[in-house]
């Protein structure tokens, strides 16, 4: 990667808005507002080279990028500016579905630009659901003045997800390169980059985003033309390139991505320096002797490692350790990983969660003559002791645990390193304390529509599902357990039913899931004929990722039409105002409306009914209500 002299600062007045009015220089931003600011950043570099180009940013919030629509919202007027569109998909892999239709603007004609630059978003559990869709859009491939990012919120200690997250290995599967960014600046670096890789290579490109990086602050350079692009001299493009085209028959597709497109990739890589030796000892000096590969998050917590055991550069030169940094995780490219690896006795890698880059090294390395090959270790050492372990997450002080033992196993014991370890040790154990003997259970905010909402009457059980209700499984008076992935919930039950003595259950439903995917869970119920009530829970909002809107038009008589229409035999509307709907509201047939002092009377009603009922709550969210207030937009 080539980077331009850094424009001089300018002190004077500064705004917030700056992160996205200036054109140049230094600004503080978040990891968040620098992926806003990066398709703004694409088109002036665009403009600057002749193209008219536009772009189009879709996806699904959920954290840690839960808030990224919010603030692509705010910064409307500069998208609109930039010529960028930004349209929320109803679920990820329909949002994906329209950045696939981006890449096919110019296969047209009658097209108002050159080409349309994308970018996707999602948690890692809508990479896994989009899988269809982003393997058919990579395969087809990118425009040649388009290109496409897939950012990928990986939730690695599952801190606000069902599963902890890593995308690598799906990605890999559907032969999407990867790039794993350190911190905020490279979110900018590596984005442009990424677009460049994607219109040369055809490829879409994964963008890794873990919340200690996207939540993270930092003061950037945003000159768009900070980032020099240089194209490979190495490897020639075939004849009419790489891009979308059509018609492409499937096996051509298929030949043209395992063997041109991944060539493209890696020559793009090495002409552009995603990957680089950070530390090496210089030749005249101590001989290179332990070589560490890492990326991303993992590398920040090697370099404060290294510095937690009084490693600096010029120590680690005189130690023989050589720092080798990835930008792309997949696939790795071999050229600069074999040059890191000459002549070293040993390479860590260091790297989170299930290994990716451990394993791509050791493929490249087999073959080399065994006097040559160094040992590589990562998450297991050589004997086969775990490590730097693949589940939870890693951490500064395991990281130099590792990195310590291996220096005195080749050195020797020094009494330095076994001092510093003592204290990191002392450390580990002190965060590893018991947990107090009391503990706060989370629990609904106060005046919360779901401290109601998911109760249920005695000799009856629920099941939960994604959302703010979901805390009603550690609340054992709620006689609510199990959780489905988005989309599925009441399902479950379809494979229980047959095989279980209860009749009935209830089915916990959020109002964002129902409009996400939940309304196809519902057929699914009914079409099985099993005796399920689902409590669908309208709050108004989709408040557990910040209270955004739902992603299209959703009402409460909406809802009772479409569930009827699915076959529910009753619905029933229960609600805090009873009297808030217009005369003359059109919900479905035979709906009653009730109060939710009746919920436990509704429901033994409703439980008694043979096949599929539905229960609409409708209560605004406590959260958005004061929000609301606070905004002077909430009808008191």
């Amino acid at each position: 990667m080539t980077v331009a002299t850094p424009v001089p600062l300018v002190f004077g007045d500064y705004a917030l808005e700056d992160r996205y009015r200036l054109d140049k220089g230094r600004v503080y931003m978040t990891g968040i507002q620098a992926l806003v600011r990066l398709p703004m950043m694409q088109r002036r570099r665009d403009l600057a080279a002749g193209l008219n180009t536009g772009g189009f940013i879709s996806g699904y919030r959920g954290s840690p990028l839960g808030m990224y629509d919010h603030a692509l919202w705010t910064a409307k007027k500069y998208l609109k500016e930039n010529n960028i569109h930004f349209q929320p998909g109803i679920n990820e892999d329909l949002a994906a579905t329209a950045v696939w239709g981006t890449q096919q603007v110019n296969l047209f004609p009658g097209a108002k630009v050159d080409g349309v630059f994308s970018i996707w978003y999602g948690k890692g559990p809508g990479v896994d659901r989009s899988m269809d869709v982003l393997k058919h859009g990579n395969a087809a491939g990118s425009s040649p003045h388009g290109g496409v990012i897939v950012l990928a919120g990986d939730d690695h200690g599952a801190q606000s997800s069902t599963l902890p997250h890593q995308s690598e290995q799906v990605f890999s599967a559907a032969m999407i390169p990867v790039i794993n960014p350190a911190n905020v600046q490279e979110y900018l670096d590596f984005g442009l980059l990424g677009f460049a890789l994607s219109r040369y290579s055809g490829c879409w490109i994964g963008f890794k985003a873990i919340s200690e990086t996207v939540e993270s602050g930092a003061s950037v350079w945003v000159d768009p033309e900070r980032i020099r692009i240089v194209m490979p001299t190495d490897f020639q493009l075939p004849p009419g390139g790489l891009g979308i085209r059509n018609p492409d028959p499937p096996m051509e597709a298929e030949k043209r991505l395992h063997g041109p497109k991944m060539a493209a990739v890696k020559a793009f890589v090495r002409a552009n320096g995603f990957d680089r030796t950070v530390i090496d000892p210089p030749q005249s000096g101590t001989r290179a002797r332990i070589g560490i590969m890492t990326t991303g998050k993992a590398y920040l917590d090697t370099r404060q490692a290294l510095e937690d055991l009084g490693i600096s550069e010029e120590r680690a030169k005189a130690l023989g350790i050589r720092l080798y940094k990835v930008g792309m995780t997949w696939p790795l490219e071999p050229e600069g990983a074999r040059r890191f690896a000459e002549g070293l006795q040993e390479v860590i890698v260091i790297e989170e969660k299930r290994s990716n880059l451990e394993e791509q090294l050791v493929h490249l390395l087999y073959n080399m003559p065994a006097d040559r090959r160094p040992l590589v270790i990562g998450k297991a050492d050589e004997t086969g002791h775990i490590i730097l372990p693949s589940e939870g997450e890693l951490t500064p002080t395991g990281v130099a645990m590792v990195i310590a033992g291996r220096l005195m196993k080749h050195m020797g014991e020094s009494p330095e390193l076994k001092q510093r370890l003592a204290r990191l040790e002392a450390k580990e154990k002190l965060l590893a304390a018991p947990p107090a003997k009391v503990a706060r259970t989370p629990y609904f905010c106060s005046g919360c529509p779901h401290n109601t909402s998911t109760r249920v009457p005695d000799g009856s059980r629920a099941m939960a599902g994604i959302g703010c209700h979901g805390m009603a499984i550690w609340m054992p008076e709620r006689r609510t357990a199990l959780i489905s992935h988005m989309g599925g919930e009441g399902v479950p039950w379809v494979g229980q039913a047959p095989f279980s003595g209860d009749n009935h259950i209830f089915q916990n439903l959020g109002d964002g899931t129902y409009y996400h995917s939940g309304l196809m869970a519902i057929r699914q119920a009914s079409a099985a004929g099993v005796n399920i009530t689902y409590k669908i829970l309208f709050n108004d909002a989709v408040a557990m990722t910040g209270g955004q809107p739902h992603d299209g038009p959703l009402s409460v008589p909406e809802i009772t039409k479409q569930v009827a229409a699915e076959g529910a035999k009753k619905v029933v509307v229960v609600t805090d105002e009873p009297d808030k709907y217009p005369k003359g509201t059109e919900f479905a047939h035979g709906v009653t409306i009730r109060h939710r002092d009746e919920l436990d009377a509704v429901q033994r009603e409703l439980r008694d009914i043979p096949g599929l009922t539905v229960l609409v709550y409708d209560q605004t969210c406590a959260a958005e209500k004061r929000r609301r207030r606070k905004r002077g937009t909430f009808p008191d």
